[in-house]
């Protein structure tokens, strides 16, 4: 961090903005040195926000303990400390935190991605393409930060978020930044979008990858309008957005761009600025021809399932806006892999197939199920899923709709219930599953019986937890093991028992 800056700085940024209800504090002149909302983490001379729908006050006593100077809140509170009150915390905190970290969001190239599906496959891709491009210039790999892992020249991580609060963010990006990383990439929820966290901060290139019927919760969207207005804001903060044709509803979504931002679509329209012309699957790979103002040609990827073309055709389109040379396309699409995503296990003899993936929606799963009978024939399909507690609570129906309707087998499992009670998760999918079906609270063991018992040639489909080593249960976030490990574990026990 270049500067640090005085208590009446951050006052009259307060009042620029419109923010600044009241103030008490009488001497400004303090240099701040910490900036929190958690308490445990305040030192030096603080500023200190109470924030959220836990917060207590004793945290706030705890935090002027530590050496908070002021604290910033929408209400008074009964203690004796200076205070700046304002009108909006979440607004207040992003032009706060800006002024903080210096406006380090500006000072990296940075990449933007939204869509109810293909955040994580798409943000892997560009992170592949980038790195082969940075690398032959003799840079740092790139940042990332989606709901998969983090990664910021300083933190490399598991993620338990999709976007990180602001602190959290702009704190990845100064590590990035003081790395001498050059380029970030990044998933935007759209709670991201609607609460505040990317608000200030302009994405040199944005893409919307498509939208669906999901996060709508009384604690997330209160209806699909709410959810699509949130993600549309991308175009309100970025340079380039990129849009795909060929998904549902993305007319809306040009005419919303049109106007806001340089505009590029995407898909396999006549029209598309970069456009799909041919996809077929090949021993090594799915390979596709691509028709464009700057790549022409064929490309290909590794990462299995046919919908992963329309992720690497978003890759494709963000690079051309950035101006990437065609072969480190050609190179990052080819080497990609996102951990968690379409890995594919085989027993030895090939009876048993498991595809660990992190689809969590009705458009993944619908995406999922359809590429997995076109390309496991005559195999059964066994489907081993849940739904997290209290969120996105259309996706009990939708899941176990298409559950019942594509599967021979489904077993209902925990998946992060959180604060929810598991039973009642569970009916709210099981009343929707028309296939035989077992609920069974014990992940572990239903991906044991879907593996080790019964004869028929099947693939089984272990998806929404992927490499996460942790389940959430209650508010904390357990040690667990991955989807993956248990698949390995438990194809060694069948490999055994067959010889």
């Amino acid at each position: 961090m270049t500067s640090l800056h005085t208590l009446q700085e951050y006052i009259d940024a307060l009042r620029s903005a419109g923010l600044l209800v009241e103030s008490t504090v009488s001497d400004a002149h303090s240099v701040v040195d910490c900036f929190s909302y958690d308490n445990r983490a305040v030192s030096g001379t603080a500023l200190f926000f109470c924030k959220g729908a836990h917060f207590k006050d004793v945290y706030l006593r705890d935090a002027l303990s530590r050496g908070a100077v002021a604290y910033v809140a929408d209400r008074a509170y009964d203690v004796d400390a200076p205070r700046l009150i304002v009108s909006d915390i979440r607004h207040a905190l992003v032009v706060l935190g800006r002024l903080y970290y210096n406006n380090v969001t500006d000072q990296l190239v940075t990449v933007g991605i939204t869509g109810t599906k293909g955040k994580s496959t798409t943000a892997y891709y560009m992170r592949f393409i980038l790195n082969d491009w940075l690398s032959a210039q003799g840079k740092p790999d790139c940042a990332l930060i989606s709901s998969i892992d983090t990664y910021d020249g300083v933190i490399s991580e598991e993620s338990h978020i999709t976007t990180p609060e602001v602190l959290e963010l702009y704190q990845h990006f100064q590590n990035a930044y003081d790395s001498g990383i050059t380029h970030l990439v990044m998933e935007a929820s759209s709670q991201s979008f609607k609460v505040g966290r990317v608000r200030g901060m302009t994405f040199d290139v944005g893409a919307f990858l498509n939208i669906g019927e999901d996060h709508i919760s009384p604690i997330e969207h209160p209806d699909f309008e709410d959810y699509f207005q949130s993600k549309l804001k991308i175009f309100d903060q970025c340079r380039v957005g990129c849009v795909n044709t060929d998904a549902e509803r993305m007319e809306r979504a040009v005419e919303y761009a049109k106007g806001r931002c340089k505009l590029i679509t995407f898909g396999s329209h006549a029209n598309d600025t970069v456009r799909c012309e041919r996809v077929e699957k090949r021993t090594d790979g799915l390979y596709f021809t691509v028709r464009s103002p700057k790549y022409n040609g064929e490309f290909s990827i590794t990462m299995p399932g046919l919908f992963n073309v329309s992720n690497a055709l978003a890759a494709v389109t963000m690079s051309m806006a950035l101006d990437i040379p065609e072969e480190s396309v050609r190179r990052g699409l080819r080497a990609a892999r996102a951990s968690g995503r379409m890995q594919v296990y085989e027993s030895r003899d090939k009876n048993v197939t498991v595809i660990v993936d992190y689809a969590h929606n009705r458009m993944s799963f619908d995406a999922l199920y359809r590429s997995t009978r076109a390309e496991y024939p005559g195999k059964s399909m066994i489907s081993i899923f849940g739904c997290p507690g209290s969120h996105a609570l259309q996706r009990r129906k939708d899941l176990g709709e298409l559950s019942g309707q594509n599967c021979d087998f489904v077993y209902i499992t925990e998946e992060d219930s959180g604060e929810e009670p598991f039973d009642q998760i569970a009916a709210d999918i099981e009343q929707h599953v028309a296939a035989p079906h077992l609920v069974l609270e014990d992940r572990d063991e239903c991906i044991r019986r879907a593996i080790c018992e019964g004869d028929a040639p099947r693939v089984i489909l272990l998806t929404g937890k992927g490499e996460e080593e942790y389940m959430k249960r209650g508010s904390a976030f357990v040690p667990y093991p991955s989807d993956v490990q248990m698949t390995l574990k438990y194809l060694k026990e069948y490999d055994e028992q067959h010889g």
